[in-house]
């Protein structure tokens, strides 16, 4: 295999091993590009033939892949996934076009608008960051007392992404959720994440199962995936009792809990993933 596959990181956590031994077992050369090393102009020459995405910064992920493409080199995933994934007003609104069930959002810019917002939709309402990861600064805000100290607090941390109030209508589930693995275009695999904390990430010590792909699971994430751009995503799933409804797509997928469980070799598909997408 003549395959050069170059791998953005900042850290090589446990996924990165399990590529980087699955890409050399198969005699691939792998680059390692390593984003805090990392200096790029607006048309450099690279050295591989496919870039493979794993940095765990959005925003040096995110420039890199404008960048990495604007130069001829294959991304995967494409700065037009990242940019759509590492934004949930981007993601659901992406969703929603596509007519795939979401949640119910609303959107605000003041404090004042996200308190209106928020008794709209009447208690509990899920408030979220509209950049973030691994249920960070997720709050389910109960009641009008909680609202007023989150938003006020929200207002005056800095950032300007905490002055995009992005409020989503609470969710009645079991007591678990489900993320499912797109690989191009099929449903490779699924787990249940099942936590008796409505946060259900496995980051948050959530247990991991298997989740059977049924057909319908497999149509309902694949049209997810396609409707955000497509590549290799996680897709995050709650059952209600009108269906499963899709919450959040991830870009950058970690995948470590989800092997056994599963008891498919996740990082072996990445790898032919990268191998078809040097091809095309």
């Amino acid at each position: 295999m003549s395959l050069k596959l170059g791998i953005l990181f900042s850290r090589i956590r446990k996924e990165e091993k399990l590529i980087i031994e699955e890409a050399l077992r198969r005699g691939i050369e792998i680059v390692r590009v390593d984003s805090r090393q990392l200096i790029m102009s607006l048309n450099g020459n690279y050295d591989f033939d496919v870039l493979l995405e794993r940095d765990v910064s959005h925003s040096r992920a995110l420039y890199a892949l404008n960048l990495f493409q604007g130069s001829g080199i294959k991304t995967i995933n494409t700065y037009d996934v990242a940019l759509i994934c590492g934004d949930k007003v981007a993601t659901t609104k992406a969703l929603k076009s596509a007519g795939i069930p979401t949640p119910d959002v609303k959107v605000a810019f003041t404090h004042k608008t996200a308190l209106k917002a928020i008794e709209e939709f009447g208690y509990p309402v899920v408030l979220k960051p509209v950049v973030g990861s691994w249920g960070r600064l997720l709050a389910k805000v109960n009641d009008r007392d909680a609202a007023e100290a989150l938003l006020e607090h929200k207002e005056h941390l800095g950032s300007y992404y905490h002055s995009i109030f992005y409020i989503q209508k609470y969710i009645e589930k079991p007591e678990r959720d489900i993320r499912a693995f797109v690989i191009g275009d099929e449903t490779v695999c699924a787990i249940y994440r099942s936590s008796k904390h409505w946060i259900t990430n496995t980051a948050r010590g959530a247990e991991a199962s298997n989740c059977p792909v049924t057909p319908e699971l497999n149509d309902l994430c694949v049209r997810a995936a396609k409707a955000v751009g497509g590549g290799i995503l996680a897709v995050d799933l709650m059952e209600t009792k009108d269906g499963p409804v899709v919450n959040e797509i991830n870009y950058t997928i970690e995948f470590r809990n989800s092997i056994e469980p599963s008891n498919v070799n996740i990082p072996a598909l990445i790898i032919d993933y990268a191998i078809k997408v040097s091809k095309e």
